[in-house]
């Protein structure tokens, strides 16, 4: 029997960046903002924060991203809620990005690969954050899963925390920076891909100047620091340059800080969604 080809993950998100526009909402329901939303730290707290995300912007947002810890924390149980947070959102059209970071190496590597980009797991996610600081090439365990299963990586470049520049800033002796280096492998392994590649850097909207970096790497560019650290949709064109129509901007404690009303979590993912829409087709 022959197989029907995964449409890979690259295509997807261009399609639903152009349907919806490129914003991602972080789904990260860590205690304060818990608080805030009149609920407990607790199973109950996470699940009903967790359900009121997805129901209020799945059928608006292109991207959804939750961070794995706010919900490893709670053991098992937390976990399970993670897992119907994904399947709901993926359900409603939503692509969902993993927030995890993994990076090891090996056997290892295999197994967060599997734990996230394998088809028949329940955290199966259309893409998954990973950290490729114990050399790029521990990260193929996973490039080859996601390329097989239609999924996608965003890899850690140059990322909007002061102290990554003290890694990614670092010059190598062929004069490049480690940051610099990612981002050629990314441009690699996109090589070809049309209308864009599933292999994706992590670069911070708060950066500022990044014309030293060439971002164009035919992928995507998931860019935190819209909204609560600093940036704006207004700075997206000079931090990304030419690359901009690739940039997913996400935001979370600008969006999140609205609920637990669906209507004002709408209102303020939509507002969120035009500005950006309008910096990067500028």
């Amino acid at each position: 029997m022959t197989e029907t080809p995964v449409t890979p993950f690259g295509t997807r998100l261009r399609a639903a960046m152009d349907a919806r526009g490129p914003l991602c909402v972080g789904i990260d329901p860590h205690a304060a903002l818990l608080a805030s939303w009149g609920l407990n730290d607790d199973i109950a707290g996470l699940e009903k924060f967790s359900r009121t995300v997805v129901e209020a912007l799945a059928d608006s947002v292109a991207v959804f991203k939750p961070q794995a810890a706010f919900f490893e924390r709670f053991g098992s149980k937390g976990i399970a809620v993670l897992e119907r947070t994904v399947a709901d959102a993926r359900a409603a059209g939503t692509l969902v990005v993993m927030d995890a970071k993994r990076g090891d190496i090996g056997s290892t590597m295999a197994a967060y690969a599997e734990t996230f980009l394998s088809p028949s797991s329940p955290l199966f996610s259309d893409a998954l954050t990973v950290s490729p600081y114990l050399g790029y090439g521990s990260l193929e365990p996973a490039v080859e899963l996601a390329r097989r299963s239609g999924a996608g990586l965003f890899v850690l470049a140059l990322t909007s925390n002061p102290e990554g520049a003290e890694v990614q800033r670092a010059v190598r002796e062929d004069g490049r920076t480690i940051g610099a280096t990612m981002l050629g492998h990314l441009a690699a392994e996109n090589a070809g891909a049309s209308p864009m590649g599933s292999f994706g850097a992590v670069v911070g909207a708060t950066l500022g100047d990044l014309s030293s970096f060439d971002l164009d790497i035919n992928g995507p560019l998931l860019a935190p620091g819209i909204g609560a650290q600093g940036a704006t949709a207004a700075d997206l064109p000079a931090v990304f340059g030419a690359a901009v129509r690739n940039v997913v901007p996400n935001v979370s404690r600008g969006v999140l800080k609205h609920g637990p009303d669906a209507a004002a979590l709408r209102a303020s993912a939509t507002r969120f969604a035009d500005e950006i829409r309008e910096a990067v087709s500028a």
